[in-house]
């Protein structure tokens, strides 16, 4: 049984790791292909806000979905302390003692391996398989690999390979900045969203594919609008452009979803459904699109509540619920009477915007013969009494 080991941080996995591992899964066709993200990297400390060890688990195991034959091992995380690869292959040998163990290494980590905690015992252990990025590294490690032999008895296979170039550290930090998509897998990219991961800041590009594969086709010039309108009243009155954005572009996400679904979302979890909303896919799209912008997007509480209150409003809103709930109301593909005196009030006062919005919501409502709801009557009255 042959078995290729594949350890690092995985701080997070990425396309380059899974472009290694597939290349070394090519060559060396193994059995089984371990991949150990480690408890402590013994040269260096997790950087900052990493993940926590399982969630890196679960990272590796989206990351590597597609690689043959390969198992997600935890065992350096139930150990615990610093991983030392030399405690690892003891490890293995216990449970599979007569197997052939390969040894994935970098091209750096395998010019210094003499260097490593119990080097001698690695080598007697495990074949060490390099990386070979390139032919202008053939020689140097040809060279290293006899001299190991020499000094260690160690037994070395190149992986030629393609390098895709990528660092953990780089992706952290592009993450930070709305990027990092192009170098993680979908999956993987998800999770550090739903999650908040390493401090990510969404890339807008990917919510909106994400989002707008949720609607109807026709939906999608007017949350388009929604997310355009939001971003120049959140500029005019001083909100957060980035959460109205994110809110925007998120708050019709269950919309086509019918009254069924809209209920078992809200069945599953617990969230409180009154009489009026209990027949009404419309009112009930804005707690079941809230709830999925928190558990599928990890959105923040206010954009949560942006969402949450896009549709009947409520009384004392803050900025943000206002911005989202005017710019849903007024956005470019909107046509009906009344919409441009109300588009231009937005921009002059938008207390009096919404009061006008309001009044405009209710009388709707009266036209077609469906019940108010106490949300909109509660939000109408707290600003005419402000108005006075």
């Amino acid at each position: 049984m042959r078995i290729a080991i594949f350890g690092g941080s995985f701080n997070p996995p990425h396309k380059g790791h899974l472009n290694s591992a597939l290349y070394a899964a090519q060559q060396l066709r193994p059995d089984k292909f371990l991949i150990i993200p480690d408890a402590q990297p013994p040269h260096k400390d997790l950087a900052e806000n990493s993940p926590t060890p399982r969630q890196r688990m679960s990272l590796c195991r989206l990351n590597f979905a597609t690689l043959p034959n390969a198992e997600v091992s935890d065992i350096e995380i139930r150990r615990g302390g610093k991983s030392y690869t030399a405690d690892t292959l003891r490890a293995l040998r216990e449970t599979y003692p007569d197997a052939e163990l390969v040894l994935l290494v970098g091209t750096d980590m395998f010019l210094t391996l003499e260097q490593w905690y119990d080097a001698e015992y690695i080598m007697q252990q495990a074949i060490i398989a390099p990386f070979q990025r390139g032919a202008q590294e053939l020689e140097l490690l040809l060279a290293k690999a006899a001299e190991l032999k020499s000094s260690f008895g160690a037994c070395v296979e190149l992986i030629e390979t393609q390098p895709l170039a990528a660092a953990s550290t780089d992706i952290r930090r592009a993450l930070q900045n709305r990027g990092g998509t192009e170098l993680l897998t979908d999956e993987v990219y998800a999770f550090i969203v739903k999650n908040r991961l390493y401090g990510v800041k969404v890339n807008f590009d990917w919510l909106r594919s994400k989002s707008y594969a949720m609607l109807k086709p026709k939906r999608i010039p007017h949350v388009m609008g929604c997310e355009e309108e939001a971003i120049r009243l959140a500029d005019r009155w001083g909100a957060d452009r980035d959460k109205a954005a994110e809110a925007a572009i998120l708050h019709d996400c269950t919309k086509k979803k019918p009254l069924a679904e809209q209920l078992k979302i809200c069945e599953k979890y617990g969230i409180e459904v009154d009489a009026v909303e209990r027949v009404s896919e419309k009112l009930l799209h804005a707690k079941t699109g809230a709830m999925t912008a928190k558990c599928k997007f990890g959105a923040d509480r206010d954009v949560v509540d942006a969402i949450r209150w896009h549709t009947t409003g409520r009384a004392d809103m803050t900025l943000l619920e206002k911005v989202v709930y005017m710019a849903d109301y007024i956005e470019p593909n909107r046509v009906f009477e009344g919409v441009e005196t109300l588009r231009a009030l937005a921009y002059e006062d938008l207390d009096r915007a919404m009061l006008l919005g309001f009044e405009m919501s209710l009388e709707d409502v009266r036209a077609q013969g469906t019940q108010a709801h106490e949300n909109t009557l509660a939000a109408l009255k707290w600003y005419k009494e402000r108005s006075v």
